[in-house]
């Protein structure tokens, strides 16, 4: 089983080799189609990957896989703890048909992603956006027997609104305007589908995006503190430290060797 740390969403364009692999590991993942075509099984259950299929792989589902000729694959991989995706989306493994807009996004993602360098500021938003993105259409694309909760929510339009308002106090009145919804609905909503208020979904995508943060030596623990909407280090301390079990100073020093 992989024990990598996955703190930040992650997408990667990957060939699969005819001879058979397998994998379990500690993160959440969506393998869709771009070229060829794959089979992969999950959980014991196989399914032919293409440019009309994804698989939705929770964390820790054993899953093998091989390629079918030449493919090509956008696979993105999600901390299991992460925001920007709702959790619902990773109840149980399963293999999802995917339309012609949500196969024109894919394509465009990965079009993109060849753009940027790997682990500058640039790469790592468009990651959190493509997962924001990718995730929405999908929920959006499994019909509405499945995605009753929250039906109606736009998950990316809501993420990029508070990525933007990030250093702010939350006004789930104005987010919930900005959504064209009152804000009794909202909330209401935004529970079903996220299992969680938007306070408490606010405050880890502040400690999420401060992981990214911390990599800058140059930016202090203050700084990084208020610009993810905290008053003060001692408050991004204590929150850092119960989400993360160590400290920001200790993260800092840990990535840096």
């Amino acid at each position: 089983m992989s024990h990598a740390v996955i703190d930040a969403p992650s997408v990667s364009l990957r060939r699969y080799g005819a001879v058979e692999a397998s994998d379990v590991h500690d993160f959440d993942q969506i393998v869709l189609g771009l070229d060829g075509s794959m089979v992969m099984a999950v959980d014991g259950i196989a399914h032919e990957i293409d440019r009309t299929a994804a698989w939705l792989i929770p964390a820790g589902s054993r899953h093998d896989y091989a390629g079918v000729g030449e493919n090509r694959q956008l696979v993105l991989d999600l901390p299991a703890s992460s925001v920007a995706v709702p959790r619902r989306l990773f109840e149980r493994a399963r293999a999802v048909s995917i339309d012609g807009p949500l196969t024109g996004l894919v394509s465009r993602i990965a079009s993109r992603a060849t753009e940027y360098s790997d682990g500058d500021a640039a790469w790592r938003r468009f990651n959190w956006d493509a997962a924001a993105r990718l995730c929405a259409a999908i929920v959006e694309d499994m019909g509405t027997a499945d995605a009753a909760p929250g039906a109606g929510l736009d998950f990316a339009r809501i993420d990029a609104w508070l990525r933007a308002h990030l250093c702010e106090p939350l006004r789930i009145a104005d987010l919930a305007a900005h959504c064209g919804f009152g804000m009794r609905r909202f909330h209401q909503l935004f529970v079903e589908a996220f299992g969680e208020t938007p306070h408490r979904y606010l405050q880890r995508l502040r400690l999420d995006t401060s992981v990214s943060l911390l990599a800058d030596s140059g930016r202090s623990l203050t700084d990084v503190a208020l610009s993810v909407g905290f008053g003060d280090q001692s408050a991004f301390t204590h929150a850092f430290t119960r989400r993360f079990g160590m400290a920001p100073g200790q993260w800092k020093q840990t990535r840096s060797r």
